[in-house]
């Protein structure tokens, strides 16, 4: 079995009862709402990673205040012809604060529109994963920095 693994790190950053978000397209081409974020490159540091993801997604310059935790999650992609792929994502989650720019759509990449949403409005946006695991890291702050899992 082919296995993969993907190293990201992703921003949560509330400001005045508001998180930021960036939305993307998911696979069978719904628009879903994301914590700005991504994968790092071979060689960057983890904050650089976030810092970098930040201002392409949402325009913003930030900086990091706090990490807030870690998040493992592996799933198994079947595939036409052979065994498929073990996919295994660890998600590094920081707390963000915006210190310049200006919100902007990026360019050229896997987003296409950022936008600050009221928390008490986030459970009823079409959104990924990450999002709730990132949220209840900052309202939780657990002390290993992990969720527990649930089941």
């Amino acid at each position: 079995m082919n296995q993969r693994l993907r190293v990201a790190a992703y921003a949560v950053c509330v400001r005045d009862g508001h998180l930021l978000l960036a939305r993307g397209t998911a696979i069978d081409g719904t628009k879903e709402w994301t914590l700005p974020g991504g994968g790092m490159d071979h060689g960057e540091d983890p904050l650089d990673t976030v810092v970098r993801e930040v201002e392409e997604e949402t325009g913003y310059l930030s900086e990091v205040t706090a990490l807030l935790g870690l998040d493992s999650k592996r799933r198994h992609h079947p595939r036409r012809l052979g065994a498929g792929t073990d996919f295994h994502a660890l998600r590094i989650l920081y707390e963000g604060r915006i210190t310049g720019g200006e919100l902007r759509p990026e360019v050229g990449g896997s987003t296409d529109l950022a936008a600050w949403h009221p928390l008490d409005a986030v459970p009823s946006l079409a959104r990924v994963g990450v999002v709730d695991v990132g949220l209840r890291l900052w309202r939780e702050r657990p002390a290993a920095g992990r969720l527990a899992h649930d089941g």
